[in-house]
């Protein structure tokens, strides 16, 4: 689950007024495109009637994923309806989509969007009605799991790093142990660990010098052997999305994080900073993919268009905290008055050599799975 970053009244109404306007092409008209670069009229649009009036788009997405104004201004601009469904995990959804729900449009990541490549579960993208991809920014095209961007378009995008109090947790040592600082006695009883088995043993495997896809089970036990110390040691506290506000109020020293999180972290309170160790780390992108048994592809290709535009990313990149794929938004943000100026966990590191997108591969899932286990019962009994 992700975090919503709460925004000035002000700045969302703008951004309203602003997608309003665009929808309408500035006149009484309906049913415009909201951005330049769009298909040309039709003839459904020309006599008054919206192309997809009607009809309804199935989307199934993380829970606080998405702006505020989205869903109410493609309905405006489309006269469709737009029904969402919302998960926690990547594996909750992939079970419903196994078991044949339809939906038009999955918002998945990096590593279950490749499952389901695999298992031949998603449809190619219809490029020709894809108009936005020019508008993305580069280090989130040509993906490995999809190297040509022929099956998804990105939605937001981050890395997993550590959230620190810079008035307990000194520069010189998050910089000099990176995640080994985890287990660094200085700060036992001060640290977070993320419930999260991929993220915990990504932590571990780097900081151990390993890639974080490895299916060698000697160096996944070393993993193990790290993170049950840790959890023997330290007095950690294993959470999940408490940790924003937690961290945002100072009761912890340090921990581990998604991106988007540690901006609204970094937000709320000037005395947290965000760190990404030089063993590399997470970088990951979570995508728009269309089912092969969505019921309304066309409808769901104008989704994505809308959703990757200017107004629409801004909206939510700005409500929800995640770092935006248009890159004119994302430098806006993060930019000279931007909500996010100054805030470094904003725009996730790009071209590291040692940072790596996750991969999917059942057995290793298996084995970390089953791992990550024991260190919650180790945890639990210290």
């Amino acid at each position: 689950m992700r975090r919503m970053f709460k925004r000035a009244a002000a700045v969302l109404t703008a951004v309203l007024t602003a997608a309003a306007l665009a929808a309408c092409g500035g006149s009484g008209q309906t049913g415009q495109p909201a951005q330049s670069g769009q298909p040309a009229e039709t003839k459904a649009e020309a006599s008054g009637k919206k192309e997809f009036e009607g009809q309804k788009l199935h989307l199934y997405i993380w829970g606080e994923y998405i702006g505020e104004n989205d869903i109410s201004g493609f309905e405006k601009l489309t006269g469709a309806k737009v029904l969402m469904d919302e998960f926690e995990s990547n594996e909750q959804m992939y079970i419903k989509v196994a078991n044949g729900d339809a939906y038009d449009i999955l918002v998945p990541s990096d590593y279950m969007i490749e499952r389901l490549l695999l298992e031949d579960r998603l449809q190619p993208l219809d490029k020709s009605k894809i108009t936005v991809m020019d508008q993305i920014d580069p280090a989130v095209l040509g993906l490995p799991y999809d190297p040509e961007n022929d099956y998804c378009v990105p939605y937001f995008w981050g890395s997993v790093g550590i959230v620190y109090d810079t008035t307990k947790v000194s520069e010189e040592d998050i910089e000099k142990e990176g995640f080994g600082i985890f287990a660094d006695p200085k700060y036992k009883g001060d640290v977070y660990l993320y419930d999260s088995e991929r993220d915990m043993f990504m932590m571990a495997l780097k900081y151990l010098g390993y890639s974080m896809n490895t299916a060698d089970e000697k160096e996944l036990n070393e993993a193990y052997d790290f993170l049950i110390n840790i959890v023997k040691t330290m007095d950690t506290e294993i959470v999940t999305d408490e940790i924003i506000d937690n961290m945002a109020q100072g009761r912890e020293a340090i921990g581990l994080i998604y991106s988007g999180d540690a901006a609204y972290v970094m937000a709320e309170n000037e005395n947290m900073a965000y760190y990404e160790p030089e063993s590399g780390t997470n970088i990951w992108t979570d995508c728009m993919v269309i089912p092969k048994n969505a019921e309304n592809p066309d409808l769901a290709h104008a989704f994505i268009n809308y959703m990757t535009e200017y107004d629409a990313a801004m909206d939510r990149s700005s409500y929800v905290g995640y770092t935006s794929p248009n890159l004119e938004v994302a430098e806006e943000l993060a930019g000279p008055g931007g909500d996010y100026e100054g805030i470094n966990a904003y725009t996730p590191r790009s071209g590291y050599e040692k940072d790596e997108v996750f991969h999917y591969d059942e057995n290793t899932r298996k084995i970390i799975s089953e791992l990550w286990s024991k260190v919650k019962i180790a945890a639990s009994n210290a």
